[in-house]
């Protein structure tokens, strides 16, 4: 980030348990080590003893939909995704606020948590058009200082079964989108091979990735997720792929989970759970033994499709670590590393961490340990974006 002085963080406790200080230059950690001398016109701060660990990834959420900050609104949709999508385009005339109102407050308040970076899905239809794109484009516009956003383009309401849905998709990718969306493409729209050839071909043609929500349970899941993965492979697409939920991982044997994890790390495929409390929970060890990418990120926060959320996503590490019966300090550290490194590299962050010649994004926590931090989610004391203090206490100190 120009113009930011140099910072100059003293007495923190790093993830492996030392005590240093830390020095960030230009937007990079210069150096870690013990009692740094400091620069001229460099902005010192007392870290207090807390622990310092790399900005949190969310991998997965929708902020054109979120109600946060908004009065309380009554979840009124039935479980089904047809209630929900129904009940969602209901509420759209009833918003007092716009998209990019809400959307920024939720942005906002996420970065102040320690999220240094996003990938958001935004709903593109025949109703609303781009419309929605443009207001997160401008939200994006605005808090670049804050977080790295990526944009999907988002067929909500089906890829084949809406006319037109194609050339909107290609157009937001035109406009400003980073990839292309899908949903279901036999539970929802009833054509698998008609959505992937619609998504791949656009895809292709605007060399952007995939990443593709597939909600369907049993075999269909497992048929979905294993033609996303032959068609990546067939398209030459290994890396810029992602299946998100796939609750179809979560309930299967555990040959079909050999079976299919072994497809999907050759293909390239990675995984974005929420760790949701009624959908089965992609085995997040055995996935990651198997060599698949997997992340997570908190999906709906506070929308026609969950009541639930703020944008933490230390809380989206403890509830993942929870539904996935995780009890040890380094299977806690698994659940830190899903929204954290493991989201970088899923988005092709790179050099993230806290270590010498990495981003300087980073927040500090009153806790020993990472495992603690997950299961307390204490309030961020500090959070850093590109070497610059953000937040204090839970709050923004910048806009």
């Amino acid at each position: 980030m120009a113009n930011v002085a140099p910072l100059l963080l003293r007495n923190i406790r790093l993830p492996d348990g030392r005590q240093s200080d830390l020095l960030a230059v230009d937007g990079r950690i210069e150096r870690i080590a013990p009692d740094i001398e400091k620069p001229d016109g460099c902005i010192g701060v007392d870290g207090a003893g807390a622990l310092a660990l790399p900005g949190m990834v969310d991998g997965h959420l929708h902020v054109d939909k979120t109600l946060f900050g908004d009065p309380w609104t009554p979840h009124p949709a039935e479980p089904d995704r047809e209630s929900r999508i129904r009940v969602e385009r209901e509420l759209r005339h009833r918003y007092t606020r716009s998209v990019e109102e809400r959307a920024l407050g939720l942005v906002r308040h996420a970065a102040a948590l320690g999220t240094c970076a996003m990938r958001t899905h935004v709903d593109i239809d025949t109703e609303i058009g781009l419309a929605n794109l443009h207001a997160v484009l401008g939200v994006r516009e605005r808090t670049r200082h804050l977080v790295e956003m990526q944009i999907v383009a988002f067929p909500q309401s089906g890829v084949v079964r809406s006319p037109g849905l194609a050339e909107l998709l290609d157009a937001a990718i035109g406009d400003g989108a980073d990839l292309i969306g899908g949903i279901d493409p036999i539970g929802f729209d009833g054509d698998l091979a008609g959505q992937f050839d619609i998504l791949f071909g656009i895809a292709k043609r605007r060399g952007v990735g995939l990443d593709v929500h597939l909600h369907d349970s049993g075999p269909t899941g497992l048929r979905e997720l294993g033609a996303l993965a032959n068609r990546t492979k067939a398209a030459g697409m290994q890396g810029r792929v992602t299946a998100s939920h796939a609750f179809c991982l979560g309930a299967c044997r555990a040959v079909a989970l050999q079976r299919m994890g072994d497809l999907l790390a050759e293909a390239g495929v990675s995984v974005v759970t929420h760790g949701g409390g009624a959908s089965p929970v992609p085995p997040v060890k055995a996935l990651r033994a198997l060599g698949v990418m997997i992340f997570a990120g908190n999906d709906n926060i506070r929308d026609a499709w969950s009541p639930y959320g703020d944008g933490d996503m230390l809380e989206r590490a403890m509830l993942t670590a929870w539904r996935s019966g995780f009890r040890t300090d380094d299977d806690l550290a698994v659940a830190f590393d899903l929204v954290s490194g493991a989201g970088a590299a899923a988005l092709s962050l790179s050099d993230h961490g806290i270590v010498e010649g990495g981003r300087a994004d980073f927040f500090t926590v009153p806790a020993e340990t990472v495992a603690q931090a997950v299961v307390d989610r204490p309030i961020r004391s500090l959070v850093v974006k590109a070497g610059r203090v953000v937040a204090r206490d839970g709050a923004p100190v910048v806009g």
